[in-house]
């Protein structure tokens, strides 16, 4: 049974719960009632918890569970310096916080602080997956007991409408004519073949057989088969094949080192809000007006959802107008 008792010294009620193999718990508060219902509650969890074999969180810090996701799960994630980056930004604003007072509370002020220091609505979402999803880990995989996570009762920010991007005829003029011939392949490429660009520096020339590319390490972790284009094959043709080099784009060594040029290039020629990652919907969408179906550029982009497919499908009101017009006649 649990010890409730009123200490003079504060005027309030202590609760007081001991189980064998865990640590004494103890609150204190106002009414004698409220005592006594934590009290139960306590008792009923750690039987949870001593039945089932789960592991309390005493103590247990979020930097205590971010050192331990990285060191183990560190080479089993896809974009490993993407989520870093937000696993010390968690560490930055909530690491100290022991994980038995990560409440909704804190993590929504966690959530307004982001959005105050200009964070978007998507960056800040996709911190909360994050912590979520470490939570979840620490729960499923490290067996210690969460009877709730509490980001799932954090509201979360609305993420705007999906981006809507196609690059002009002006700005293609200059990335081809303006960019150092290593960039202008890595960007004819990509609009050929609408490769994410982690994918098109991961090539390597054994993956070139009979006019197609084939992917092997995707996001989705699943192998894609890309038909090459006459130009995206002219292109290869043109390359002096080095007998040292495994990577068709080897110029540079991480995708990291690639978008450091990229936005330096950007900058210099005066192109606004354009990223690398346009010209995947550049493609996908150049694909559409040739007339493929949904189920061949899905077959080619690897998208499983005909929903994210047509996000990154968008027409030229050009191309609009003519077909209209021809229907018309």
């Amino acid at each position: 049974m649990a010890t409730i008792r009123f200490v003079t010294s504060i005027n309030k009620w202590q609760a007081i719960v001991r189980r064998k193999h865990f640590k004494q718990q103890s609150r204190v508060f106002v009414l004698k009632s409220e005592a006594k219902v934590w009290a139960r509650k306590m008792e009923a969890e750690l039987d949870y918890v001593a039945i089932n074999g789960y592991r309390m969180l005493d103590r247990i810090t979020l930097n205590d569970l971010i050192d331990r996701y990285i060191k183990e799960k560190k080479s089993r994630v896809k974009n490993y310096r993407g989520e870093l980056s937000r696993l010390r930004c968690l560490q930055h604003y909530l690491g100290s916080c022991q994980i038995k007072d990560l409440s909704a509370t804190r993590i929504a002020s966690f959530r307004d602080l982001r959005l105050e220091v200009g964070r978007s609505n998507a960056t800040v979402v996709r911190d909360l997956q994050t912590l979520s999803k470490l939570l979840r880990i620490a729960g499923n995989e490290w067996n210690y007991y969460l009877p709730i996570n509490p980001v799932a009762q954090v509201d979360k920010p609305k993420i705007s409408t999906y981006r809507i991007r196609r690059i002009s005829k002006l700005e293609e003029q200059i990335l081809l004519q303006h960019s150092k011939p290593d960039m202008r392949a890595m960007i004819i490429f990509a609009i050929e073949t609408a490769m994410r660009l982690g994918e098109i520096m991961q090539l390597q020339w054994i993956d070139i057989k009979d006019n197609v590319a084939i992917l092997r390490n995707t996001k989705n972790c699943e192998s894609r088969y890309v038909p090459l284009t006459n130009r995206a094959l002219e292109l290869l043709d043109s390359f002096n094949r080095s007998t040292h080099e495994d990577r068709i784009f080897h110029h540079w060594k991480t995708v990291s080192g690639f978008e450091s040029s990229w936005q330096k290039f950007k900058k210099r020629q005066g192109l606004i809000d354009l990223r690398f990652h346009d010209l995947r919907h550049e493609a996908i969408s150049r694909m559409f007006e040739k007339g493929l179906n949904h189920m061949e550029v899905s077959s080619i982009s690897g998208h499983k959802s005909l929903l994210t497919l047509r996000k990154y499908t968008h027409y030229h009101y050009e191309y609009l107008h003519k077909k209209l017009n021809k229907t018309a006649q």
